[in-house]
């Protein structure tokens, strides 16, 4: 039962999620359960970035012990997302001839296409995380989804190549090694998150699909069925309530609680004399505050304006590939910050694009914890894992055994072509 146990775990600046899937058989062959789904608080990753080993060992290792009462079963291998701001991505050609003497492309050729994209120039403290093809040209034929089986001399690749910071990836690594796990792959957050949220039609249309962390937002841009831009920004959910906090001079645990039960993004209809009594979020909240009566109105422009800050970095990246206000298929946002209250509305409006709240469409979910946005990362993980990211050529550094059964198919193509 053990090795059909596919986990995804999404470590946040302020919640670690993990979330078991299990692979059984199916009246259509094999089909993947989601077994159970845990969270739990992260100390030691600040925006994104592992700040203490210790501490992000010790929050994974709670919530591990915690899935493992649950679900009954030892984890040990996770798939694992990483959501660091440093993420960046270029585009890189390979070309290659055909091997085969009678010109007939195959996996072989297409492989050492995408190899011959992956040398390119990468910075010294960076290394890559993806290598995605985005179209294929066989001569004189440009704009080929897949080569395979088509004749010609001479092959050439396009590709979105990711890249993560060394030090961040050593470091992210190191804590998970720490608690005994064992790592499949890191995907970059909306990579994963787009596996369970995106359908076909979207990503063929052009989608952007938008994570809304605590401190951190991604995103992933589709277009063609191809992933053509992504990217992580250093801001978030939590500066929404850092700024209520700072507007309202009340306690952070406090503000977090007004900005999800009383906050919107959107203005509307409100006015100043439209006021709420908070007395009760102040006693349950146990802080030593005397604020009873808070101005709706004022409570939402002060959202608002972070709000449209975050909408005008995630449109400046729409703008490096000139797609701000040209995704047919809009916007798509998961992420524990997308559950605020006027965020679609607000997008609609800063974005000119259609906007929607992820859900899960490319798999059955029964335990509704799952459904939530801020656990479809994880989802996308355990997706990823069960298809092997189709979609992409990962680097697997934490595969070597694998890696090294690679290359030897790989020079054995080379020496006997099929």
């Amino acid at each position: 039962m053990k090795d059909n146990v596919i986990a995804g775990l999404d470590i946040g600046s302020t919640s670690i999620r993990l979330v078991i899937g299990q692979k059984i058989a199916g009246p259509t062959g094999e089909e993947l359960q989601i077994i159970g789904a845990v969270s739990g608080p992260t100390a030691g990753v600040n925006r994104g970035i592992v700040n203490s080993i210790e501490e992000t060992t010790s929050s994974i290792s709670a919530v591990l012990e915690k899935a493992e009462r649950l679900v009954g079963v030892p984890i040990s291998r996770v798939w694992v997302s990483i959501n660091d701001p440093h993420i960046k991505c270029e585009r890189s050609k390979g070309v290659v001839a055909v091997g085969r003497s009678d010109g007939e492309i195959n996996d072989n050729d297409v492989n050492r296409a995408i190899e011959a994209a992956r040398a390119l120039a990468v910075p010294v403290n960076y290394e890559i995380l993806h290598v995605i093809p985005i179209k294929f040209g066989v001569d004189n034929q440009s704009d080929v989804k897949d080569p395979i089986g088509m004749n010609g001399i001479r092959l050439e690749v396009e590709t979105l190549i990711i890249q993560g910071l060394s030090t961040q990836i050593k470091n992210l690594t190191k804590a998970i090694y720490r608690t005994g796990l064992e790592i499949e792959d890191l995907i970059i957050a909306p990579l994963a998150a787009a596996e369970a949220v995106l359908s076909m039609k979207q990503k063929e249309l052009g989608v952007a699909l938008v994570n809304l962390g605590s401190s951190t937002t991604s995103l992933a841009i589709y277009e063609e069925r191809n992933l053509i831009h992504t990217a992580v920004l250093a801001i978030g959910a939590e500066h929404i309530t850092a700024d209520i906090a700072i507007g309202l001079r009340c306690p952070i645990n406090l503000a977090e609680r007004i900005k999800r039960e009383h906050g919107t993004a959107v203005l509307g209809d409100l006015s100043k004399k439209d006021e709420v009594d908070v007395s009760y979020l102040v006693k349950e909240e146990e802080v030593n505050d005397d604020i009873s009566l808070i101005s709706r109105k004022y409570v939402a422009e002060i959202i608002n304006a972070r709000v449209e800050e975050i909408f005008e970095k995630v449109d400046n990246e729409f703008k490096k590939i000139d797609r701000s206000g040209m995704l047919p298929a809009g916007v798509i946002f998961v992420g524990g910050g997308a559950e605020l209250v006027g965020l679609v509305d607000a997008a609609k409006k800063k974005l000119r694009l259609p906007a929607a709240l992820g859900v899960a469409k490319n798999i059955n979910v029964v335990i509704d914890k799952v459904k939530n946005p801020e656990f479809l990362t994880a989802l996308g993980l355990v997706l990823w894992g069960l298809g092997s990211g189709s979609e992409s050529v990962s680097n697997n550094k934490f595969k070597k055994l694998g890696g090294l059964l690679d290359k030897v198919e790989g020079l054995w193509n080379k020496i006997m072509p099929k």
